[in-house]
Protein backbone atom coordinates (compact mmCIF):
# COMPACT_ATOMS: atom_id res chain seq x y z
CA UNK A 1 0.00 0.00 0.00
CA UNK A 2 0.76 3.50 -0.91
CA UNK A 3 0.15 6.67 1.43
CA UNK A 4 -0.17 9.85 0.14
CA UNK A 5 -0.46 13.04 2.03
CA UNK A 6 -0.77 16.48 0.24
CA UNK A 7 0.07 20.15 1.46
CA UNK A 8 0.37 23.51 0.70
CA UNK A 9 -2.90 24.57 -0.44
CA UNK A 10 -4.50 27.95 0.87
CA UNK A 11 -6.14 31.45 -0.55
CA UNK A 12 -4.10 33.23 -2.86
CA UNK A 13 -5.36 36.42 -5.16
CA UNK A 14 -5.36 36.15 -8.81
CA UNK A 15 -1.44 36.14 -10.21
CA UNK A 16 -0.38 34.76 -7.30
CA UNK A 17 1.47 31.28 -6.87
CA UNK A 18 1.20 28.32 -4.46
CA UNK A 19 3.54 24.99 -4.08
CA UNK A 20 1.49 22.12 -3.34
CA UNK A 21 3.62 19.37 -1.93
CA UNK A 22 2.33 15.31 -2.00
CA UNK A 23 4.43 12.80 0.59
CA UNK A 24 4.12 9.09 -0.45
CA UNK A 25 4.68 6.65 1.95
CA UNK A 26 4.59 2.78 2.37
CA UNK A 27 4.92 0.71 -0.63
CA UNK A 28 6.94 3.70 -2.82
CA UNK A 29 9.24 1.59 -4.75
CA UNK A 30 6.94 -0.11 -7.37
CA UNK A 31 5.68 3.68 -7.96
CA UNK A 32 6.49 4.89 -11.68
CA UNK A 33 4.40 7.79 -11.90
CA UNK A 34 2.66 10.48 -9.70
CA UNK A 35 0.48 13.01 -10.70
CA UNK A 36 -2.00 16.35 -9.87
CA UNK A 37 -6.15 15.95 -10.40
CA UNK A 38 -8.53 18.82 -9.35
CA UNK A 39 -11.85 19.01 -8.67
CA UNK A 40 -13.61 22.59 -8.89
CA UNK A 41 -16.96 22.91 -7.25
CA UNK A 42 -20.17 21.47 -9.38
CA UNK A 43 -17.53 19.48 -11.68
CA UNK A 44 -15.95 16.30 -12.63
CA UNK A 45 -12.40 15.56 -11.25
CA UNK A 46 -9.63 16.53 -13.92
CA UNK A 47 -6.38 16.26 -14.90
CA UNK A 48 -4.19 18.67 -14.33
CA UNK A 49 0.11 17.39 -14.54
CA UNK A 50 1.89 14.05 -14.71
CA UNK A 51 5.08 12.85 -14.41
CA UNK A 52 6.70 9.64 -15.12
CA UNK A 53 9.89 8.30 -13.58
CA UNK A 54 12.65 8.01 -15.32
CA UNK A 55 13.12 4.29 -15.67
CA UNK A 56 10.02 4.45 -17.36
CA UNK A 57 10.17 7.38 -20.12
CA UNK A 58 10.37 10.07 -17.58
CA UNK A 59 7.88 11.79 -19.58
CA UNK A 60 6.01 15.36 -18.02
CA UNK A 61 2.32 16.28 -19.22
CA UNK A 62 -0.09 18.75 -18.11
CA UNK A 63 -3.71 20.27 -19.21
CA UNK A 64 -3.99 22.28 -21.91
CA UNK A 65 -5.43 24.87 -19.24
CA UNK A 66 -2.50 25.16 -16.72
CA UNK A 67 0.66 24.64 -19.57
CA UNK A 68 2.92 27.59 -19.00
CA UNK A 69 1.73 28.47 -15.89
CA UNK A 70 2.18 25.35 -13.41
CA UNK A 71 5.34 23.11 -12.95
CA UNK A 72 5.23 19.13 -11.52
CA UNK A 73 8.48 18.41 -10.61
CA UNK A 74 10.12 15.38 -8.53
CA UNK A 75 11.80 15.04 -5.11
CA UNK A 76 13.17 11.10 -5.33
CA UNK A 77 15.16 11.53 -2.14
CA UNK A 78 12.12 12.75 -0.29
CA UNK A 79 9.64 10.66 -2.24
CA UNK A 80 7.87 14.17 -3.11
CA UNK A 81 6.25 15.22 -5.78
CA UNK A 82 5.79 19.01 -6.24
CA UNK A 83 3.31 21.18 -8.19
CA UNK A 84 4.14 25.16 -8.65
CA UNK A 85 1.57 26.82 -9.57
CA UNK A 86 1.94 30.34 -11.06
CA UNK A 87 -0.41 33.21 -12.46
CA UNK A 88 -3.02 31.73 -10.09
CA UNK A 89 -6.72 32.70 -11.73
CA UNK A 90 -9.83 31.92 -9.93
CA UNK A 91 -10.64 28.94 -12.38
CA UNK A 92 -7.96 27.07 -10.78
CA UNK A 93 -9.71 27.30 -7.30
CA UNK A 94 -10.51 23.17 -6.60
CA UNK A 95 -9.76 20.62 -4.72
CA UNK A 96 -6.30 19.31 -5.42
CA UNK A 97 -5.43 15.94 -5.30
CA UNK A 98 -2.16 13.95 -5.84
CA UNK A 99 -2.12 10.12 -6.85
CA UNK A 100 0.50 7.78 -7.51
CA UNK A 101 0.93 4.88 -9.92
CA UNK A 102 2.02 1.59 -9.33
CA UNK A 103 1.80 -1.76 -11.43
CA UNK A 104 -1.13 -2.87 -9.78
CA UNK A 105 -3.36 0.18 -8.28
CA UNK A 106 -3.82 3.66 -8.37
CA UNK A 107 -3.40 5.72 -5.06
CA UNK A 108 -4.73 9.00 -3.72
CA UNK A 109 -4.02 11.61 -1.59
CA UNK A 110 -6.98 13.28 0.51
CA UNK A 111 -6.71 16.82 -1.35
CA UNK A 112 -6.00 20.04 -0.20
CA UNK A 113 -7.60 23.27 -0.83
CA UNK A 114 -6.91 25.79 -3.42
CA UNK A 115 -8.89 29.24 -3.49
CA UNK A 116 -7.81 32.13 -6.05
CA UNK A 117 -10.03 34.99 -5.05
CA UNK A 118 -10.19 38.02 -8.26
Amino acid sequence: QVQLVESGGGLVQAGGSLRLSCVASGNTFDIYAMAWFRRAPGKEREFVARKSWEWTDGSTHYADSVKGRFTISRDNAKNTVYLQMNSLQPEDTAVYYCSAVDWLNTYWGQGTQVTVSS
